[in-house]
């Protein structure tokens, strides 16, 4: 397009001295930075304020959404993240306290007993504690670019896969040493689903994440499209987990509770109940968080990200 009639589309005027033309251009760019598009009659007209509106976009920094959150919202906000984080902690606490207090403490090949502690423990602080922290800070974490809470989301499933592994093992040799049947119960196939869902989707997850360290433009378009189902997954993982501690715990409380009947409600039974309801209040909430649009980045802020990202 020749220089004038560019200018024209602008809204310039056809002789113009170059005082006036900088005096035009300033006031435009300063509608622009105060974005206060309603306002200026020449950002519509221009295509050329448009592209230096998206790149004015990108190049800024990753803002939070503070000014698109009321104050009711950032205290639903504050007040569930702050309960999705005690009641995590606070779980393998628990479950941890009723080992010790309760069972005796843990071991290994000494003792087939202690060595059975490590299973309901582990298997809380794996499939619960560092998979939900891991499920919430993706879904809910917009304080770093989307490539640091990528590996924090890495990190925190990294932590929880040796924790799965070892609680599996030491329940399959305490059995094993104790003459105990494997694999009978709608505990333990509901613990092998979630298991088996859990590698496929740690190796689905760390291939994706190795590919956009390799190659991230040119494998955008397969990440993307393996983002919705990647996250089905992951919360039926969850919800699987979730599902076989609380089969797993009352397995126990009627195997484990021969001196004073579970139906009596002892100490040890009220503990093992606590953990259970623990259990339920955290999927309760989990699902809450991934249900609310309002814990997403906005699809202004997404576009941003994923432009500077992929």
């Amino acid at each position: 397009m020749p220089f004038l009639q560019h200018r024209q589309r602008l809204g310039f005027p056809r002789a113009v001295s170059h005082g006036r033309r900088e005096n035009r251009c300033q006031t435009i760019c300063t509608h622009f930075l105060l974005e206060d598009l309603e306002d200026c009659p020449y950002t519509r007209k221009s295509l050329l304020i448009r592209d230096y509106r998206r790149h004015w976009q990108r190049s800024r920094s990753y803002d939070s959404d503070e000014h698109e959150r009321g104050a009711c919202e950032w205290c639903e906000y504050a007040l569930i993240i702050t309960l999705a984080t005690v009641l995590l902690i606070g779980v393998s606490a628990l479950t941890i306290f009723w080992v010790l207090k309760y069972r005796d403490g843990y071991g290994w090949s000494e003792d087939v007993n202690k060595q059975f502690n490590l299973h309901p423990t582990l298997m809380v602080a794996g499939f619960i504690t560092f998979s939900g922290f891991s499920v919430l800070l993706y879904r809910i974490c917009r304080c770093f670019r989307r490539i640091y809470v990528k590996l924090l989301h890495a990190i925190f499933h990294a932590m929880a896969f040796p924790c799965i592994v070892i609680g599996f093992l030491a329940v399959l040799d305490n059995h094993n040493k104790s003459g105990i049947p494997n694999f009978y119960s709608l505990h333990s196939w509901i613990g092998l689903v979630a298991m088996g869902l859990f590698g496929i989707q740690y190796a689905a997850g760390f291939f994706s994440f190795l590919l956009l360290l390799m190659c991230s433009k040119g494998t955008a378009a397969f990440r993307a499209g393996l983002v919705p189902i990647h996250a089905a997954f992951g919360v039926l993982t969850f919800v699987l987990g979730v599902a076989a501690c609380v089969t797993g715990l009352t397995e126990k409380a009627i195997f484990a509770l021969k001196d004073k009947p579970y139906s009596s409600m002892p100490d040890e039974g009220v503990i093992i109940n606590a953990i259970g309801m623990a259990l339920v209040a955290i999927l309760a909430v989990v699902m809450y968080i991934l249900s609310r649009n309002r814990f997403r980045a906005t699809e202004r802020n997404i576009s941003i990200r994923a432009s500077v990202d992929l």
